[in-house]
């Protein structure tokens, strides 16, 4: 019989882990109870920004779509929101919904003409189309033109009459959005075609090699997040309470921000995006009355975990940290040794054949 092999010394550091994002799970879910307004509004915030990481994770370390114009998609939700609840007539949940519908129906012209550009073409590409959205949607006078409108107070009213339980009901659909987003991609990540996508970011050529659709993998990976970041705007529309192409479609909040959460939290990886959105608001908390020295540091410390390791804080703590956190892989079933009391006498234990991802 073989010895059973001991665990490593710091294989405790993954349940630990976990169990930290499970209290932290349950903290989100007990918010409304045990946080105060602006502290639900921080948490709207938080999950909203979170919900966008996710999706520029997906597209950038996974698909190798550095997109810099998915803020174009998060002003599409946000005006489709605005327009379905207020000129529709739609309660703000189906608008909510109505809104993300629309991304994904605006996400199929421009992917059209954006996939025909590769490397810092595409991106260059997928910016210029973002910013000619929000140039478009400054011609938009019932939307209040480049100066953006107000949501009506009926519209408000709708979500709750006192202020607590509406900014409690925007907070359950922040959450609700950020679970599901969450969720829903990493069951992708565990599919076969998360497979293949995984086998991209590791090797875009060996996995085209092995029978990864590359092109396919990209058109999915660009088309799932649209519906996202358009739900992620009708959320920040709610809770702004109103509409403007500055706002709505800011690459500063909605590109350039989730950018440095992604790279400093570790692209390519699950855990990453949530990393980075934690240190990012613990940054602009604690140094944004430090006014333009705020944006310095953060440039500073993306730029100093860059160089340490490529794969930003969890590429540090990965390190040390024996497993993923959040595992989207699949590992092979240990076999045993030949020749151990587990193996029947007289059989072969064979290799597994690896099946080319899709």
């Amino acid at each position: 019989m073989s010895p059973v092999p001991k665990a490593p010394f710091n294989a405790w550091l993954v349940p630990a882990g976990r169990l930290l994002l499970l209290l932290g799970l349950c903290f989100l879910i007990a918010g409304p109870w045990v946080c105060s307004i602006p502290q639900l509004q921080l948490l709207t915030q938080f999950l909203s920004l979170l919900v966008i990481a996710i999706m520029w994770n997906l597209l950038a370390g996974y698909a190798d779509i550095v997109s810099v114009g998915q803020h174009a998609f998060v002003g599409i939700g946000a005006y489709a929101f605005f327009g379905f609840a207020v000129f529709a007539g739609f309660s703000p949940y189906l608008a909510l919904l109505a809104g993300g519908a629309t991304a994904l129906v605006f996400a199929v012209p421009v992917m059209l003409i954006i996939f025909r550009l590769r490397a810092a073409y595409l991106a260059v590409g997928s910016w210029v189309v973002a910013e000619t959205l929000m140039l478009g949607a400054g011609k938009l006078t019932a939307f209040g033109g480049g100066s953006g409108v107000s949501m009506p107070v009926s519209v408000v009213r709708s979500l709750g009459v006192q202020p607590a339980l509406r900014y409690s009901h925007i907070y359950w659909l922040a959450l609700a959005v950020a679970a599901v987003a969450l969720a829903t991609t990493w069951l992708l990540m565990r599919s076969r075609i998360g497979l293949g996508l995984t086998a991209m970011r590791d090797n875009e050529e060996g996995a085209g090699s092995v029978g990864v659709n590359l092109i396919r993998s990209r058109i999915l990976c660009f088309l799932w997040t649209a519906p996202f970041l358009g739900l992620a705007g009708g959320i920040i529309t709610l809770q702004k309470l109103r509409v403007a192409p500055p706002a709505s479609f800011s690459i500063t909040d909605w590109t350039v921000y989730v950018i440095f959460i992604v790279v400093i939290g570790g692209i390519g990886s699950f855990e990453g995006p949530i990393i980075g959105t934690v240190v990012f608001f613990l940054i602009r908390q604690y140094l944004a009355e430090i006014g333009v020295w705020h944006f310095i540091i953060l440039g500073m410390l993306s730029i100093g975990v860059i160089m340490v390791e490529p794969r930003g804080l969890w590429g540090i703590l990965r390190r040390v940290v024996p497993g993923d956190l959040i595992p989207v892989s699949h590992r092979p079933p240990a076999r045993p040794l030949a020749g151990s009391d587990s193996a029947p006498s007289g059989t072969h234990l064979k290799e597994p054949h690896s099946t080319p991802a899709g």
